[in-house]
């Protein structure tokens, strides 16, 4: 049984920064795609951005309302995925969560119901 951990939430202004890290734990992939989705009160869970990884590297997509703000990357000594959101604007106000699929794929995995296991959630509050 895989379980993700989310961390790095927080209250951060307009303009801020914050890194979120989602550490999976149970089991090790060696091929899968990890996503970033956020839910704000009152609205659907979106997709937020993905990476897709293998033992040659990795690819990651990005909605178009976080594009060029934030980036996903990997630490492998770690085995964590990190969400780097800069330039954070109220409207990025919403729970985070971490998802996981085992399988490696270069296409992009922006629906939930392409990923098995689920995070918690963290809360990202921004103010103006």
């Amino acid at each position: 049984q895989v379980q993700l951990k989310e961390s790095g939430g927080g209250l951060v202004q307009a303009g801020g920064s914050l890194r979120l890290s989602c550490a999976p734990s149970g089991r090790t992939f060696s091929s899968y795609t990890m996503g970033w989705f956020r839910q704000a009160p009152g609205k659907e869970r979106e997709f937020v951005a993905t990476i897709n990884i293998n033992w040659s590297g990795t690819i990651a997509y990005y909605a178009d309302s976080v594009k060029g703000r934030f980036a996903i990357t990997r630490d492998n000594a770690k085995n964590t995925v990190f969400l780097q959101m800069n330039s954070l604007k109220p409207e990025d106000t919403a729970v985070y969560y971490c998802a996981a699929v085992e399988g490696y794929t270069t296409i992009l995995r922006s629906a939930r119901y392409e990923y098995d296991y689920w995070g918690q959630g963290t809360q990202v509050t921004v103010s103006s």
